[in-house]
């Protein structure tokens, strides 16, 4: 169930420098996108076409927020969870920049 955008600032801690962004993973969708805003679990859900298999799923993840936060795929990466669908990402981006350009996707 979608929430109002401001709760997603719970999903997402760091500071001007990086940023941490609490993630629910759902493989093997119709496209990658991002879903909506999961207040029980305080994560973004997400949604990769990729099966999770072999790291596709994990792949698919991180080029998508490459993409949405417009960095390079180098300046993502799944700290925790890699083998579980709920995963925490690192971004080289500053926490609020992030939150905008993630509240501007939900």
């Amino acid at each position: 169930m979608a929430v109002a955008v401001p709760d997603v600032g719970e999903a997402v801690r760091g500071n001007e420098h990086e940023s941490f962004i609490e993630v629910a993973v759902n493989p093997s969708a119709s496209s990658s996108q991002l879903s909506h805003y999961d207040r029980w679990r305080r994560r973004i859900v997400v949604r990769v076409a990729a099966p999770p298999v072999k790291g596709e799923a994990n792949r698919a993840l991180v080029s998508l927020f490459a993409s949405l936060l417009g960095v390079s795929k180098g300046d993502v990466n799944i700290v925790r969870g890699g083998n579980s669908r709920e995963k925490t990402l690192h971004v080289k981006l500053p926490r609020d920049v992030v939150l905008e350009k993630l509240q501007e996707r939900l």
